[in-house]
């Protein structure tokens, strides 16, 4: 008798199993710009952790179901996070539209010389300038090896408030995708690109997704004080860890 209940409940949990996995469908989809046909570019399920290429004409196939985060980069367009709807995945051909890269706002972001204004008898403006070695200067060591970060990286918070700045002038901009913008702006501007081609071992066209998928996690946003460096490099090195995990189908 117990034989017989130990096979029953073995068999419910497979069924159980089988349920869950096939939950998910093909959702066949095509991401779409005004003014430029889209024809490469990375498509990533956070959920079932799978991605896939966007081919010819933009058109991708994932698995997927209602409530899966999906995230979409590219070299062309600027990076996007969406969670699917039940309308989204009945949908026969489902389609996301897509904006080109702003380099406008890239070089606002990132630009190390970032001026703000400041009002009269404000010291800011003090503080945001750069200074040259003086006799009284600390020495700065050539001597040791470079942890991989540019110096005179920005300030995260002033990242922050300045994209915030420029994409509240565009109507419906979420704050999550403000902070994803600002975690990805800032790890580009404080990291070599060689650190995620050759260290993380990412394609150059990966690094996007890449960052895209760390911003996803709230622990990204605990380490970007000046001060957190080496806790954000192994943060980055363990998310790429299960990055490189997920299953790359081909169309």
């Amino acid at each position: 008798m117990k034989n017989k209940l130990g096979i029953f409940i073995v068999c419910v949990f497979c069924q159980f199993a089988i349920g869950q996995n096939n939950s998910r469908k093909s959702l066949h989809g095509q991401v779409l710009n005004d003014f430029l046909t889209i024809e490469s570019g990375y498509v990533m399920n956070i959920n079932a952790n799978v991605r896939t290429f966007i081919g010819a004409g933009g058109l991708f196939d994932i698995m997927a179901k209602p409530k899966d985060t999906l995230l979409f980069s590219g070299l062309a367009f600027q990076s996007k996070k969406y969670v699917l709807t039940e309308k989204d995945c009945a949908e026969v051909l489902f389609k996301i539209k897509l904006d080109l890269v702003n380099n406008q706002l890239k070089e606002v972001v990132v630009h190390k010389e970032l001026k703000v204004k400041s009002l009269d008898g404000n010291s800011q403006k003090y503080v945001d300038m750069q200074y040259v070695d003086d006799q009284q200067s600390t020495a700065k060591n050539t001597a040791m090896y470079s942890d991989q970060t540019i110096k005179y990286g920005m300030d995260f918070v002033r990242i922050f408030k300045d994209v915030k700045k420029l994409l509240r002038k565009k109507d419906g901009v979420e704050e999550t995708v403000i902070s994803d913008i600002a975690f990805s702006e800032y790890a580009k501007d404080n990291f070599q690109p060689e650190f995620f081609t050759k260290t993380l071992e990412l394609k150059p066209d990966e690094v996007e997704l890449f960052l895209m998928y760390c911003s996803n996690d709230p622990e990204s946003k605990r380490y970007l004080g000046p001060d957190d460096k080496f806790q954000l490099i192994e943060f980055m090195i363990n998310k790429n860890k299960d990055f490189k995990k997920a299953e790359l189908t081909q169309k």
